[in-house]
C-alpha cells in the first residue's frame, strides 16, 4: 500500500487473498440460488431506504472524495451493483469464482476484486491514479485512473474498486487468483481479519486449492 493512501486514510483497511490450485467453473445451484434471493432482498430493502443510505455505500462514496473522486460520477462498484438491484436488473451468474466475490461484495456492502494471478506480473501495490494511469474496463471504456484507488502491477494499472481492467479477469480456465476486499475502514481489525477469513473459506469450499490471507492497514 503506497504511503499516499496511508497519509490520506490511515484506517485505509485491505483484505488480501492469494488462492493457488483452485477450480472454477459453473456455479453450483445452491451458489446461483444463494446470489438470487439476496439480490430479491435487497431490493426489497431498498423500497425503503436511500441508495446513499446503505452503510457501507456511504462510508465507500466518503473515502472516494477523501482520494479526490467524484463519488456521483463515478460511483464505488459496491453503489453500482446495489443500483442495478434497485432497478431489478439482476446479476448473472457469471463463473463460481465472480459470482462468490459478487456475493460477498453484497453481504458486505464493499467493492471486492478477484484477479487471475497468471495474467499479473512481479508485485501488487495499492495506490492513487495518476495521468499516466488509465486502462480499458471490464465495460468495454476507457477508464481513466486519476485520483482513483488502484492496484498495479509490474505492467501498470489493472484494478480498482470504480471498474477493473479487462486484463486480469477470472475465468474458468484460472487456476491461481488474488482477491482484494477493500474492506471498511470504520471495521475493527479482528472483525476486518474475520470477513477475510470467512471470505477466503467459503471460496476454498467451492473451488478446492489452498490460500493465504491477511489484512493490510498499515
Amino acid at each position: 500500500m503506497s504511503q499516499e493512501i496511508k497519509d490520506l486514510y490511515p484506517n485505509f483497511k485491505l483484505g488480501v487473498i492469494q488462492y493457488k490450485h483452485i477450480e472454477v467453473g459453473v456455479s453450483p445451484q445452491m451458489l446461483q440460488g444463494r446470489l438470487r434471493l439476496f439480490q430479491e432482498s435487497i431490493y426489497f430493502d431498498l423500497q425503503n431506504l436511500s441508495i446513499n443510505e446503505v452503510e457501507g455505500i456511504k462510508e465507500w462514496r466518503s473515502i472516494f472524495k477523501q482520494f479526490g473522486t467524484d463519488p456521483s460520477k463515478y460511483r464505488p462498484s459496491i453503489e453500482a451493483l446495489y443500483r442495478r438491484i434497485q432497478k431489478q436488473t439482476y446479476l448473472p451468474s457469471i463463473n463460481s469464482g465472480v459470482d462468490v466475490n459478487n456475493f460477498f461484495s453484497l453481504q458486505y456492502q464493499v467493492p471486492i476484486g478477484i484477479y487471475d494471478m497468471d495474467k499479473l506480473d512481479g508485485s501488487v501495490i495499492i495506490s492513487i491514479g495518476h495521468e499516466e494511469d488509465s486502462y480499458t474496463g471490464l465495460n468495454n471504456r476507457a477508464i481513466s485512473l486519476v485520483n482513483k484507488l488502484v492496484s498495479k502491477d509490474s505492467k501498470g494499472a489493472f484494478g480498482s474498486p470504480y471498474v477493473d481492467s479487462n486484463r486480469a479477469p477470472i475465468t474458468e480456465q484460472t487456476t491461481n487468483a488474488l482477491q482484494l476486499i477493500y474492506l471498511r475502514p470504520s471495521l475493527h481489525g479482528s472483525n476486518a481479519l474475520e470477513l477475510t477469513k470467512s471470505l477466503k473459506e467459503m471460496f476454498i469450499q467451492i473451488h478446492g486449492g489452498e490460500a493465504t490471507y491477511s489484512v493490510i492497514s498499515e
